[in-house]
């Protein structure tokens, strides 16, 4: 899952950022509202975290103007702006979900978690093709009775693969979930990590299409 960060102070963005990655989240971070909006245009985002003090252009004018050009990214706002008119006024922006300053990390990522099942209609937090089952809040992963927890990149690679069951996902792709901006990308990476999670999981868990790209299975009909 890729996120985009929108935040102005160093020490909050710094410490969201690194608990993003911990937890299998690639992440682009930003200090203003105008570096937010060309991101937006550039890059697509699975969800993205909004303070809303920011220089430049402030972050209820970067969500307005995000849902007047009916750009659908959920939106967290993450603010110490914490009275009962100014959640109203956030929610009614376009905010998926309304985080006040200061929060735990545990809370905010169970609160991502809740909005990025409610954008794929699913009320339930196991993502499965029938055939694997993968649980975002623990990172365990299941085939076959077998149980084992993966590391966060191994997560995000099969969790990248299970949200699109059938779909073959390309080297580019798979990368995108995986690093954000500025991370380095070693050439082999992807193989790396696919091979880790089929000797943990099994051989026939990820599926090779030769020279296009990697998926897995359609659940059963």
């Amino acid at each position: 899952m890729r996120v985009l960060l929108i935040e102005d102070d160093h020490m909050i963005g710094a410490a969201v950022m690194q608990a993003l990655r911990d937890a299998a989240y690639a992440v682009d971070w930003v200090k203003d509202g105008d570096l937010a909006i060309e991101a937006v245009y550039s890059e697509t985002y699975d969800i993205a975290l909004l303070d809303l003090g920011l220089p430049v252009v402030d972050g209820r004018e970067v969500l307005r103007r995000l849902r007047a050009e009916g750009r659908k990214v959920p939106v967290i706002v993450l603010t110490a702006r914490d009275t009962l008119n100014d959640r109203i006024d956030g929610l009614d922006l376009g905010a998926d979900d309304y985080v006040v300053k200061p929060f735990e990390i545990g809370e905010l990522l169970a609160r991502m978690r809740a909005v990025l099942r409610r954008q794929g209609s699913g009320s339930s937090p196991i993502l499965t093709n029938g055939r694997i089952e993968l649980d975002p809040a623990t990172r365990e992963a299941s085939f076959s009775g077998e149980k084992v927890v993966l590391s966060a990149r191994e997560f995000a690679l099969l969790q990248a693969l299970l949200m699109q069951p059938g779909v073959i996902l390309s080297r580019g792709d798979l990368e995108r979930h995986l690093y954000g901006w500025g991370e380095e990308v070693e050439s082999n990476a992807v193989e790396f990590l696919i091979h880790a999670v089929r000797k943990k999981l099994g051989a026939t868990v990820i599926r090779n299409v030769r020279g296009v790209g990697w998926m897995a299975d359609r659940p059963p009909c």
